[in-house]
């Protein structure tokens, strides 16, 4: 082997050469490609409000609620044209109802009239508000509180929207409320009046007849306060009220008792 400059390396012809860096550079591309820890980007996928508001509506129905709002909030934090927005806003309160969370339901419904008020679906939320409180009535001593609210709200709706498609069904309720919350101040008014206080019986049963001239129970709260009037020595008031009890309901079964405490006049 012939020496090179002193040593016993042979030269590598010029194309030997060549083809190894090129080799050498492929190898470092790869190389440097694995490396890097990327994967390959996938397009995302295109946003469609209409299969999300489905999607949501099916989590619902399998009360995954939880999930179904953060579905319902991407569709109101995305949809640009605002066709879906607040129908995802509504679902949202319609799943804390479902859910059984009528606060927070109350507060979403509440939240979608301000936003949307001229929508067609404000009537329906204002209705659900209503509805939230209804549905806890549970009778005139705990119910009082949930019945005036209730009333408050159907009230409303019918102010706000006129045509709203609950009219038949709402005057029903609005009757069930006034009963409760009349009933309620009965209850207030007999207490006063078996504690001996008839001034403030007859302060709460002559309200009641005020605020409620239709009540179911008029001709008991009649005779209640006639005989308030007469523990109180009042006998024109008591023969007042006893006499439009008599002339109002002359078939009442509660003119047996009234007959015993008012003989003179009642015959």
């Amino acid at each position: 082997m012939k020496s090179y400059h002193g040593t016993n390396v042979c030269p590598l012809p010029a194309k030997c050469l060549k083809t190894g860096s090129y080799i050498l550079a492929i190898l470092l591309t790869f190389f440097s490609i694995s490396c890097s820890g990327k994967k390959e980007v996938k397009p995302a996928e295109e946003f469609d409000p209409e299969k999300s508001l489905a999607r949501a509506t099916e989590l619902i129905e399998k009360k995954e609620h939880e999930e179904a709002r953060k579905v319902l909030l991407e569709v109101k934090n995305r949809d640009l044209t605002k066709k879906y927005a607040p129908l995802a806003h509504l679902k949202i309160a319609d799943s804390y109802a479902r859910e059984e969370e009528p606060e927070l339901a109350i507060e979403e419904y509440r939240k979608f009239i301000e936003m949307y008020p001229d929508h067609k679906f404000a009537s329906y939320a204002q209705y659900q508000v209503a509805m939230s409180y209804f549905n806890r009535i549970e009778g005139p001593e705990k119910g009082y509180g949930a019945a005036a609210k209730a009333l408050y709200e159907f009230e409303r709706l019918k102010q706000l929207y006129p045509r709203n498609p609950y009219k038949e069904i709402i005057e029903l309720r609005i009757e069930k409320c006034k009963n409760i919350i009349a009933d309620y101040e009965f209850l207030v008014g007999e207490f006063y009046f078996k504690k001996g206080s008839y001034n403030a019986a007859v302060g709460r049963f002559e309200s009641l007849l005020s605020k409620f001239p239709d009540y179911r129970n008029e001709p008991l709260v009649l005779f209640h306060i006639a005989l308030s009037y007469k523990r109180l020595a009042d006998k024109d008031k008591a023969q007042e009220y006893i006499t439009r009890l008599a002339e109002k309901y002359p078939h009442d079964r509660i003119l047996k008792e009234a007959k015993k405490e008012f003989p003179r006049i009642i015959q």
